[in-house]
């Protein structure tokens, strides 16, 4: 664990935020050896701003944004109510990040780190990373959740295991009963509410979203140039509309995006760039279809796999 002192404010926060947009942006450009992303600086009405970087039509990556976000102001009503607070202004910085590969051997990822502070004197971090495969491979799961272990042990011996089980119940779509992939870890309103410093929470906060391009790029390289066909390009379109329902139905950062009058065309671009609707599709038995939909469940123990 990094044992700093060192006073960090929400201007420190904000600035590392860019670096870790900027970094992961090379890593994926570097790994992917076409695709470059695209910039859009936007301002709210309302104060702040920030920066949605796209990607499109890449080697591995068909779609996927970077976005970095720092928003100020007066605080929604329904924010306010939704989270049980005062009236206060809030600040508001993260980096989000949702990648849909072309190839459906190569999972769908997402990321969030984020800081939210009140001018009362409360504040909080917030993020998690999570896998979603088109196809459950035991292993790459396995993989993905020891990378996450060793961030998290390395701070508390308990976050793993909380913020494990926190992914399984928030990537949930709970109308299809089904987990929206292999889940990986999820945590809000940490604060001096854990054994951490505020320095030492935003120093895992950072491990968090350093870990993300060398977990990514570890998937792009190995997934990428197995071989698939129309059946697996078939299961995949049905899989991105999976996707889709969690996001438009459940996802809160969506919600709070959309609440305080975020850029619409950056909250949304986390949606696939194709997707398919089937009316009461059910797989074969015994395909590796239904074996997949078998393994999106809660409380599977992916490191001990």
């Amino acid at each position: 664990m990094n044992d700093t002192h060192q006073i960090v404010n929400k201007e420190d926060i904000e600035e590392e935020f860019k670096t870790l947009q900027d970094a992961i942006c090379i890593a994926l450009e570097e790994a992917d050896g076409k695709g470059k992303f695209r910039e859009d600086r936007w301002e709210r009405s309302g104060g702040g701003g920030g920066r949605t970087r796209v990607i499109e039509n890449g080697t591995v990556i068909e779609k996927g944004g970077v976005n970095f976000s720092a928003v100020y102001g007066k605080t929604p009503e329904r924010i306010l109510k939704a989270l049980e607070l005062e009236e206060a202004d809030f600040f508001a910085t993260g980096v989000s990040i949702v990648l849909h590969p072309i190839s459906p051997m190569v999972p769908i990822i997402h990321m969030n780190v984020r800081y939210f502070e009140m001018d009362n004197g409360k504040y909080w971090f917030g993020g998690g990373i999570d896998l979603t495969p088109h196809y459950v491979d035991k292993e790459d799961a396995r993989y993905f959740h020891l990378a996450l272990k060793d961030v998290c042990d390395r701070y508390d011996a308990s976050f793993y295991s909380r913020f494990k089980n926190w992914a399984d119940d928030y990537f949930y779509i709970k109308h299809r009963k089904e987990t929206r992939g292999v889940g990986g870890i999820f945590f809000d309103h940490l604060s001096e509410n854990t054994q951490l410093t505020k320095e030492q929470v935003f120093s895992f906060v950072q491990e968090v979203g350093k870990s993300f391009a060398p977990i990514y790029t570890h998937f792009m390289k190995k997934n990428h140039s197995m071989a698939y066909g129309e059946q697996e390009r078939y299961w995949q379109l049905l899989r991105r509309g999976r996707y889709a329902e969690f996001n438009l139905v459940w996802d809160k950062g969506t919600k709070f995006g959309l609440d305080t009058d975020g850029r619409t065309e950056s909250i949304l671009m986390s949606l696939p760039p194709e997707v398919k609707w089937v009316y009461d599709f059910v797989p074969e038995k015994h395909s590796k279809e239904q074996q997949t939909l078998g393994l999106l469940k809660k409380g599977i123990d992916w490191v001990g796999e």
